[in-house]
């Protein structure tokens, strides 16, 4: 578990350094197609101050798109003890707690380390979950703030986000720039950029999602020595068919289920490993926690 935590860490520059490889590549080949210099120095100078403001503001930023209302002891005790509970546990710091108001069961965890983690949960989890269904969940969250997972999601959530401008910018420049003087370079590059990038945010997404998944889950039941409660409490959110109310995709990593629901093609590409094939490594080493 220690080397997954480092793995994860280590992952988080990768990713970065990743991060800026694409978008200085990009603005490279823009500056050699409008022989121009300063754009690659200006896309990656932006790049970095955009690198650095996500790493502060993603947390905030997906709670907001979330539509998540923070609570306190008075507010939701449940939820709140659960959390605070299984904070003493692992002498981990107090996440901030947040409740979701949507009928469709999840919950998520985000922030850049422990000390600055959020912890979310829908109504609908808190509807239909029992106390030890709920405590598996939330120690699932609170399994990705220990292995520091919230900061790899945090910086995925930036990229996608970032990939998505630039994929916007390249169609805007190949369809409207004033520069490109019908080039048909450029209108191609446009293209292969609209078309590649949602791909390329997406193999990342699925790369740092589906294993961080296995181990929060493994991490929330060795915490509660109880692996039964969150197998049976994924099999509850496996049982819900609709998707969330208010999604967004670029943070569907986040959630412990994927909130999208998505038909046969893209269950290919999913965020998420199979929910049976969780709930079967849970129960199957079920002695060993």
């Amino acid at each position: 578990m220690y080397r997954a935590i480092r793995r994860n860490k280590v992952n988080s520059v990768l990713i970065i350094l990743f991060f800026l490889l694409i978008v200085g590549g990009l603005g490279w080949l823009a500056s050699v197609i409008y022989q121009s210099p300063g754009i690659v120095i200006a896309v990656v100078a932006i790049s970095l101050g955009y690198a650095l403001f996500q790493y502060f503001a993603a947390g905030k930023q997906a709670i907001s798109m979330s539509g998540a209302r923070r609570i306190g002891s008075e507010d939701h005790p449940r939820l709140y003890r659960i959390v605070e509970n299984l904070s003493i546990t692992t002498g981990s710091p107090m996440p901030e707690v947040y409740i979701v108001d949507d009928p469709a069961p999840n919950a998520f965890a985000t922030g850049r380390d422990p000390e600055h983690a959020m912890v979310a949960a829908t109504t609908g989890l808190l509807d239909i979950m029992t106390d030890a269904e709920l405590e598996g969940v939330m120690a699932h969250e609170l399994g990705h703030v220990r292995n520091y997972d919230i900061r790899v999601n945090m910086i995925v959530y930036g990229l996608v986000v970032a990939v998505g401008m630039i994929a916007d910018m390249m169609m805007r420049l190949a369809f409207f720039g004033r520069n490109n003087n019908g080039n048909p370079v450029m209108l191609i590059f446009g293209l292969v950029a609209m078309i590649v990038a949602p791909l390329l945010a997406t193999m990342v997404q699925l790369a740092v999602s589906r294993q961080r998944e296995y181990l929060a889950d493994a991490t929330g039941a060795l915490t509660t020595r109880h692996p039964e409660a969150l197998a049976s409490a994924l099999h509850k959110l496996s049982e819900y068919g609709k998707p969330m109310q208010r999604q967004n995709s670029s943070m569907a990593h986040l959630w412990i289920a994927d909130p999208l629901k998505p038909g046969l093609v893209q269950r290919l590409f999913a965020t998420h490993p199979p929910i049976p094939d969780r709930i079967r490594r849970l129960l199957d080493n079920a002695d060993r926690f």
